[in-house]
């Protein structure tokens, strides 16, 4: 049977450096492909080709069983193929109807002819949102809608024009746990219509789920093909990275002081938390958990001094945090936002000048700043935190990884010796071999005496990383676990709980 799609020895070159060599594979019509591999692997090269937004070096695409080679996103639209990216092209300020039809709204005929048909509009916006089990009125403007609903939206708009082939480029980066869940159903909706789905996820339990075929990258080569039955998530991590994987949470190497770092009594901001509390000691990581609006980013702010508390105190290594952020860094506290690209990076700016800005007073000397001693400075760090770089003065941190750019985010704090680290959601968007890297820099921070607070929406990855974890729902703490005590169930079990219940919280 003819693919839908094919790949015959395709390549891509940068400067002649090759970012995609000689892949072949088949995308047969009507599955779910999972397409995996680390930062840096190709896929979006990959992706880019298939959309026309760049042309192959070498090779050629068959769609149908006929040549394709698209010469701009216009012509992959054309042949039937839509794209539902992290940051969606959707318009906020136009209704779900109008974001569906934006590029062809119905017109009226007879003496009205030329004015947009707006009922008709509505009606077949209704008809495309209710295959989607999507109840939104299709005059509700997008930017009322959840990231969750306008992801819908986005696949509404793939069906609207006939998308036999639709991309999902990690869909559920910024999405909750039920939205996630209505998107998987989607995609299975999706499937059962008979279209096409190419998944991209660092999310190897997500993939296993989907997909009927998975398809893996490595340093551009395609490495591994197969059904889903074939590839259970130790084989993919192998196949990823070219290796073993013994534990992608490093073992501990030091054990938790009993001296506080962090001591948080009483944090209250009215409508966003009320009477937190918590203690992260020398050496620990503490995570955070809790679901989305219980609070967990909004302590993170508040203990940077980027939203004011109305009462209640936090005191590192004994003194009161006072002051704005800046104050607060030198003080002693690193702040890893969960939003690298708009709040974590300069994406324009060299990698060096993003990892030494935050020490930038401690590098003046004379008349200005000493830039041997920053490049030096810059080069250690690339080091400590294992960046894959080619020139960290004048490659723009943008041109990094996902992965590599977080390691810039975590490593810029180093030169201004934190006593507390927080991490909002440390490794989103980054792969199994960036992330077990990642554990192991926070394991050496902490065994350098270093307190860490950890925040994140995979319990997984807090049951494998903390010495403790803190619960909070609605604002609230409701309980903290001990390593020891570390059960999945009892866990979700307390993020679901009434706040009411925080008398039970240690």
């Amino acid at each position: 049977m003819t693919p839908l799609l094919r790949f015959e020895g395709l390549g891509k070159d940068w400067f002649g450096v090759p970012a995609v060599r000689d892949l072949s594979l088949d995308i047969p019509e009507g599955q779910v492909i999972g397409v995996i591999g680390e930062n840096g692997a190709g896929k979006s090269t990959l992706m880019n080709m298939i959309g026309g937004i760049v042309p192959p070096t070498h090779g050629r695409m068959l769609w149908r069983g006929q040549p394709y080679a698209p010469q701009g996103a216009a012509d992959a639209k054309a042949a039937g193929i839509a794209f539902i990216h992290q940051e969606l092209n959707l318009f906020t300020n136009l209704s779900v109807a109008e974001n569906l039809f934006i590029d062809g709204f119905p017109r009226r005929p007879g003496l009205l002819r030329g004015l947009i048909d707006r009922r008709a509009m509505r009606d077949r916006a209704a008809r495309i949102l209710a295959r989607l089990a999507l109840d939104i009125p299709p005059d509700r403007t997008l930017d009322s809608l959840s990231p969750g609903e306008r992801q819908l939206v986005e696949i509404a708009r793939a069906l609207h024009r006939d998308a036999a082939l639709i991309i999902f480029d990690e869909p559920t980066t910024s999405l909750t746990h039920r939205e996630t869940e209505r998107l998987f159903q989607a995609i299975e909706g999706l499937r059962a219509e008979g279209r096409t789905v190419i998944y991209i996820s660092h999310i190897l339990q997500d993939v296993r789920r989907l997909a009927d075929r998975v398809a893996v990258l490595r340093d551009g080569r395609l490495v591994g093909e197969g059904t889903i039955a074939e590839f259970d998530i130790p084989r993919m991590i192998r196949t990823m990275i070219g290796r073993d994987l013994a534990a992608v949470y490093p073992p501990r190497t030091s054990v938790p002081r009993e001296v506080p770092v962090l001591e948080v009594q009483g944090l209250s901001a009215p409508g966003v938390i009320e009477n937190v509390s918590f203690t992260v000691r020398e050496g620990e990581i503490l995570g955070l958990f809790g679901l989305m609006g219980s609070g967990r980013s909004e302590t993170a702010r508040i203990l940077m001094g980027l939203d004011p508390a109305e009462r209640g105190e936090a005191r590192l290594r004994g003194q009161p945090l006072t002051g704005g952020p800046r104050d607060r860094v030198r003080q002693g506290l690193a702040f890893v936002t969960e939003n690298r690209r708009e709040e974590g990076l300069m994406m324009d700016a060299s990698i060096r000048d993003n990892l030494t800005l935050p020490a930038i007073e401690r590098f003046r000397g004379g008349l200005g700043l000493d830039r041997d001693r920053i490049a030096d400075v810059a080069q250690d760090l690339r080091e400590t935190v294992r960046l894959k770089a080619q020139d960290l003065g004048r490659q723009p941190v943008r041109a990094l990884s996902g992965g590599n750019q977080q390691k810039v985010v975590i490593g810029k704090w180093l030169p201004t010796e934190p006593r507390l680290f927080i991490l909002d959601e440390p490794t989103r968007g980054v792969d199994v071999g960036a992330r077990s890297e990642i554990y192991g820099i926070a394991d050496r921070l902490a065994a350098e005496g270093a307190g860490l607070l950890v925040i994140s929406s995979e319990l997984d990855e807090l049951m494998g990383l903390c010495d403790r974890i803190v619960v909070m729902s609605r604002g609230e703490v409701v309980a903290t676990f001990d390593r020891r005590d570390f059960e999945e169930r009892r866990i979700i079990a307390a993020a679901f709980r009434e706040a009411t219940s925080a008398g039970e919280a240690a």
